[in-house]
This record gives C-alpha cells, structure tokens and sequence, in this order.
C-alpha cells in the first residue's frame, strides 16, 4: 500500500491512515479547503470520484439552473433524492449515504448529465437505481436500473426469517403476503414479534 499522507486530490489533503474497511480497504483522513474534515477511501481518492468534503457538488447544486423542462418528472425526483441523501446533512438517511462517504460523480451534480446516462442504460416508470457496490458512490460504473423487487432482495440490511417451516427474505416475505417490508420488520426488531405472527398479521 502506497502511503499517500500529504499528497492532494482535488480540495482534499490527505492528513494520515484512518482505518481498514472489512474488504481490507484503507480509509484515509483528509482535509478539505473549505476547513472540514472527512474519511475517504484510497480508491476515491486516486479514481478522483471523491475530490471535496462536499462542499464541491453544493456549490454545483446552487449553480444549477432547472431548463429541462422535467421537474414533475419521476426521474427527477429519483436525482433529487440521490444528491439529498449524499450532500444533504439533515436528510433523514444522510447517515447512511453522504455520512459514510457515499458520493455522486461529478457529471451526475447536474440532473442533465444523469439524465443522459439514464436513457441511456434503459430506464422506464417504476424502476429504481441501484449501487453495485453499496461501499461505492452514484457514478456510471456504479449503478443500475431495476425493479422494486429487485432492490427489496438486494438490501443491504435484509435478512432470513423462519415462519411456518419456510427461510426466506423478509422481501420475499412482503412479495408473499402483501404485507409491507418495513412493517414486518418493524414487527420483529421493534415490536419483538415472532416471525410467524409478523407475517400472518394484515394490521398492527
């Protein structure tokens, strides 16, 4: 591993080692020039798809100017929603995006430049983007379409529970009863439901 302590990307400087991620990737902490302080990958840094604290693709956000005529449109609420859970502090899901360095590219600052890639990699109604890797930021090489069912078994945080003799996903749980996701696992890791009572209930 090359030590990269003091070398520069874009407005961040890197300070010292921080930590190993458990794919055995380093973490390094960098300060950026607007005077904060961030944890970022050695990959991002050298790849360039990280080069602020954030303050870069805000200050792009504010230059922005809305000319295409799509702002009722589906595809740009998915593109608000990813640049708010990466840059957003406030955003309720900030924490697992923007606040564990997960990034949009450059050209994706701009909802032209997504949307461009967007129809280009076949995007229609009711499909929903997809990191590849969930350690990765939103950029081309990243990201995918696919349907709602598709991202519920995909989650990161999804798991297996037994009811009725049956182990699977609490998404195919869902799929199967027509209960909501969140519901049954609500059910189980708040209310402390057993599983068979969590997906055989209609109503809390």
């Amino acid at each position: 591993m090359k030590d990269i302590t003091g070398m520069k990307y874009g407005r961040l400087t890197v300070l010292k080692k921080d930590h190993k991620d458990r794919r055995n990737e380093w973490f390094w902490l960098c300060k950026c020039d607007c005077g904060n302080i961030v944890t970022v990958s050695g990959n991002k840094l050298r790849s360039g798809n990280t080069s602020s604290c954030g303050c870069y693709q805000q200050e792009c956000r504010g230059k922005q100017r809305i000319s295409h005529g799509m702002t009722e449109s589906k595809l740009y609420t998915i593109h608000r929603n990813m640049l708010s859970r990466c840059l957003n502090p406030k955003n309720n899901m900030y924490y697992r995006y923007g606040g564990r360095g997960i990034t949009v590219c450059d050209d994706w600052l701009r909802f032209e430049g997504f949307r461009d890639w967007a129809i280009a990699s076949g995007y229609e109604e009711g499909l929903s983007i997809e990191r590849v890797d969930i350690d990765a930021g939103y950029c081309p090489e990243n990201c995918r379409w696919i349907s709602k069912r598709e991202q519920y078994l995909n989650r990161s945080d999804s798991h297996r529970i037994t009811a009725f003799g049956k182990t699977q996903t609490i998404a195919e749980w869902a799929e199967e009863t027509g209960i909501k996701y969140d519901t049954i696992e609500r059910r189980i890791n708040s209310y402390g439901w057993d599983p068979e009572r969590a997906v055989s209930k209609k109503k809390d």
